[in-house]
């Protein structure tokens, strides 16, 4: 599998990048984990938007679920006529929940160009893809998503403060893509975000390869996110950016 940050800033777009979006491929197949608010310009750099296979949205919070409206845009009136439908897997509600954030009649709505599809937990194949999800701790229904094809793992947080099930999904993952919105004596809100430190410990408890942390909103200290992962968890741990590239 190959992922691709397309972008990477929490709760809103940042000066160097959109909202969550992130490409992975394997097998000429590709779907979107996400469709943040000004994900889809950023998201032309990197393939044809044609090209897009899926899209899988772990909830429906705007910064990652909201240029889904844009993209029915591009797919409805483009010049050379409506391009193919294609599979958007969602929490519940979210074709009523596009519609109405593009002043549509839920019927038709969207559904012309995406067939929405609602998250059940459990497995289930999307091409060549196995894919888990996993209900996680955030206000909104929300879900932690793991993609397995050819004996590795990438799994994404979505939003989630620590919880059992996110430290299930992630078990013995490959790469796991983390959010990390939160700092360390600051923020105390609880079953919202993770901070760095707690997404080390998911990541520590669950054996990960690697750690991307991700989510990181544009008036956060990247730099103190990074250090609160000193000590708890021992694998490579990096920063998401947009652009980067990783092979999984």
């Amino acid at each position: 599998m190959r992922l691709t940050v397309v972008g990477c800033s929490g709760s809103f777009p940042g000066p160097d990048g959109p909202a969550s979006c992130y490409l992975v491929e394997a097998d000429g197949f590709r779907v979107l984990l996400d469709l943040g608010n000004g994900a889809l310009g950023a998201l032309q750099r990197y393939l044809p938007l044609d090209d897009v296979d899926a899209v899988l949205l772990s909830h429906l919070h705007a910064d990652h679920c909201l240029d889904l409206c844009p993209f029915y845009v591009a797919r409805r009136y483009h010049p050379d006529g409506p391009r193919r439908r294609i599979p958007v897997l969602a929490p519940a509600g979210a074709a009523d929940r596009m519609a109405r954030a593009y002043d549509l009649e839920p019927q038709p709505g969207m559904h012309g160009e995406f067939d929405f599809q609602d998250w059940q937990e459990g497995s289930r194949a999307l091409g060549p893809f196995a894919v888990t999800v996993a209900r996680v701790n955030h206000p909104v229904e929300a879900y932690g998503i793991r993609l397995e094809h050819a004996g590795r793992s990438l799994t994404y947080s979505g939003d989630s403060d620590d919880c059992h099930a996110l430290s299930a999904l992630a078990d013995r993952t490959d790469l796991f893509l983390c959010e990390a919105a939160f700092h360390e004596g600051r923020d105390a809100v609880p079953d919202l975000h993770l901070t760095g430190r707690r997404a080390a410990q998911v990541a520590a408890r669950a054996g990960v390869g690697r750690l991307v942390l991700t989510h990181i909103p544009p008036w956060n200290d990247r730099m103190r996110t990074l250090a609160e992962t000193d000590g708890v968890y021992d694998g490579p741990v990096e920063l998401a950016q947009p652009g980067a590239s990783y092979e999984v």
